[in-house]
């Protein structure tokens, strides 16, 4: 307290003068509507800066949060698009029952390899998330490939861009279908084989999944027709797909689960047996 008082004596001065200049300044602001205007915009400028800066932060230290929320959104987005029937022709109703149950689980990708033949990706989801061997994984834009191993926490894909990938695959416009497989040149490119030479295939086309399997629903984009040639018998295609995915910058995925291949499974099984 004593400290506190020396220093009012010593600066009792400088401490009048401040007094008396901010009563005079109160006084101006309240008895002038200009200057009081004045002083009302510039605290609204500082404030309104201190408030957007702070928003600024907190929007960019919740960015992860928001991206999770927007990769659930786009989940349950994807779900609803590939779980829907087709209503265009309904003696085609039974066929369109294979895509009523697909499961779409957002993950990152943690590591990406695209310079080698066996080119894999790692997520940071695993089997305590239900992904499991033989699931499919896509991003926003088409096929990444095929889980291929998993652990507790997380999982690795078979990439498209491995030559030991093979992915049932046909034209958009068709029901004409052949194997996706990839060359291991271009990680911008993967090839379309086995496409009959009566199927009408041009440049520009876009190439989907087919559906033939159990692990991609029917119509998930892969790329367009760059170029083709008929192979040495000249009775197939070989097609050389652009990517609409960039295959070597990736971070989002989507893993998808058909609910029903255990029981489609079994079913083959059963039959290939008898």
């Amino acid at each position: 307290m004593q400290q506190i008082i020396n220093f009012i004596i010593r600066n009792k001065t400088f401490l009048l003068f401040l007094l008396l200049f901010t009563l005079s300044l109160t006084f101006t602001i309240q008895t002038h509507s200009y200057h009081k205007s004045k002083f009302i915009n510039s605290a609204n400028f500082l404030t309104g800066g201190v408030y957007n800066s702070l928003s600024n932060i907190n929007n960019y230290f919740g960015l992860k949060t928001q991206n999770e929320i927007l990769l659930e959104e786009n989940s349950r987005l994807n779900a609803i698009l590939h779980n829907s029937k087709s209503v265009n022709d309904s003696s085609f109703t039974d066929r369109t029952t294979f895509n009523k149950n697909y499961r779409f689980t957002p993950a990152n990708i943690l590591k990406n390899s695209f310079a080698s033949s066996k080119n894999v990706l790692l997520l940071n989801k695993g089997f305590s998330d239900s992904i499991q061997q033989d699931f499919g994984v896509i991003s926003s834009k088409g096929i990444v490939g095929i889980i291929d191993h998993t652990s507790k926490k997380y999982a690795t894909v078979l990439s498209i861009l491995n030559t030991s990938s093979k992915i049932s695959a046909q034209l958009k416009k068709t029901n004409h279908f052949g194997t996706l497989t990839w060359n291991g040149q271009s990680p911008y490119f993967t090839q379309l084989i086995d496409i009959p030479k009566i199927a009408p295939v041009n440049v520009g086309d876009t190439i989907v999944t087919s559906g033939r399997s159990s692990i991609f629903p029917k119509g998930i984009s892969i790329g367009i027709i760059h170029d083709f040639k008929l192979d040495a018998a000249e009775n197939y295609y070989e097609i050389n797909i652009k990517l609409f995915n960039d295959m070597t910058n990736l971070e989002h995925v989507y893993v998808i689960e058909n609910t029903d291949i255990q029981e489609i499974t079994n079913l083959l099984n059963t039959s290939q047996n008898e």
